[in-house]
């Protein structure tokens, strides 16, 4: 059975979409005590925290009914937008998110999202998660913006869709309409790189 190890409705919407069984866990992980300042690798230590938490305090985590016991995947994910070496979160509020929009107008920046798999087996008797494998990747997309109106990033702004993303804008959602381009993986701009997925989950699960 598979775990994501995230609260994010879009990656839970991509599983949804492959008609991978999963349990939807946020793992409450404090972002704040990771110092790293390389991007690239932020977002991996990120994701990999995120997944290492859930799978240290499985048997206190109060699971489905339907959870089986047995092989177990915890997926752990994050997303950080870089734009010209900056890391870009989510926008603290609608002035910051504004003035981030306006910067990326016209402009590309990458999305990087790392992607940690922790592959084990969870024993129904002894309740201890063994751990056979953790696979580990940062995959990047480059990102192209149209070049947009000072009144079109303030109606966009006040959606409020851009506070709760990674860079200020969601390709899923109403912020689709202002990406000119991508190179590389389409789902990673989402947060979760399916092709990655694929390749790395145990092949009946996909």
């Amino acid at each position: 059975m598979l775990i994501l190890a995230s609260a994010s409705q879009s990656r839970k919407k991509l599983l949804e979409n492959c008609q991978i069984e999963f349990f939807q866990i946020s793992s409450n992980f404090d972002e704040t005590t990771i110092k790293e300042k390389n991007i690239f690798n932020l977002a991996l230590e990120l994701s990999f925290q995120k997944a290492n938490i859930l799978s240290e305090n499985i048997q206190k985590i109060p699971l489905p009914e339907e959870f089986d016991y047995g092989p177990l995947e915890i997926l752990g994910c994050d997303s950080i937008f870089e734009f010209k070496g900056e890391a870009f979160g989510k926008p603290s509020d609608k002035d910051e998110a504004f003035i981030r929009l306006k910067k990326m107008s016209g402009e590309f920046g990458f999305l990087h999202t790392g992607h940690t798999l922790i592959i084990g087996n969870f024993d129904s008797t002894s309740k201890l998660f063994k751990i056979s494998e953790i696979i580990k990747k940062t995959v990047s997309s480059r990102v192209y913006f149209s070049k947009l109106k000072d009144c079109e990033i303030k109606s966009y702004v006040d959606t409020n869709e851009p506070l709760n993303c990674a860079g200020g804008f969601a390709l899923e959602g109403i912020g689709g309409q202002y990406i000119e381009k991508i190179e590389g993986c389409f789902s990673n701009v989402m947060g979760l790189s399916l092709p990655w997925l694929r390749k790395n989950l145990p092949k009946q699960k996909f």
